[in-house]
């Protein structure tokens, strides 16, 4: 079953890539008690990922902030290290956290992954963003296949 507006999001454990290397965080650490931009990447280094995606959300999150969004948070389903790689490769900084789902744990208790085995990538997320506030869904944003529009930040943004 897909998540939707107004459903809490599943309790998973992640990790975050930072620059002492991954830490293992929960969705509670990340979403309890804060207003969270939340968009997920098929894979991090991927072309519409890198070249689109989260430069969207690094060009665009002050703005995001300043409506009142406490943190902006990418996650893939990669490994921690890849993900800071991809941070450090986008100059991202400590703007936006980066997560790692490495086995698809919460992307699958989302209903959001979808088979990329076909692509030599296994399983993978769909391409999505949300808002989130205090655990609970508010927006829901995913894209139909090959698609790049309703997860983009400028839509995102234009939801808050």
């Amino acid at each position: 079953m897909t998540i939707k507006v107004g459903d809490s999001l599943p309790s998973a454990k992640l990790t975050q890539a930072t620059a002492e290397g991954p830490k293992p965080v929960t969705t509670d650490d990340i979403f309890k008690g804060k207003k969270v931009a939340l968009f997920a990447v098929p894979g991090a280094f991927t072309p519409t990922c890198s070249a689109k995606h989260l430069p969207g959300f690094k060009q665009l999150g002050a703005d995001i902030k300043a409506k009142g969004v406490d943190a902006i948070a990418c996650i893939s389903v990669n490994d921690a290290f890849v993900m800071r790689a991809w941070a450090e490769d986008q100059a991202v900084g400590e703007d936006i956290v980066m997560l790692a789902d490495g086995g698809a744990e919460f992307t699958k208790a989302l209903g959001l992954e979808f088979d990329a085995s076909k692509f030599g990538m296994g399983t993978r997320s769909q391409r999505y963003s949300m808002i989130v506030d205090d655990g609970v869904v508010k927006e829901l944003n995913v894209e139909e296949g090959g698609e790049f529009r309703v997860s983009a930040a400028d839509y995102l943004l234009a939801q808050l």
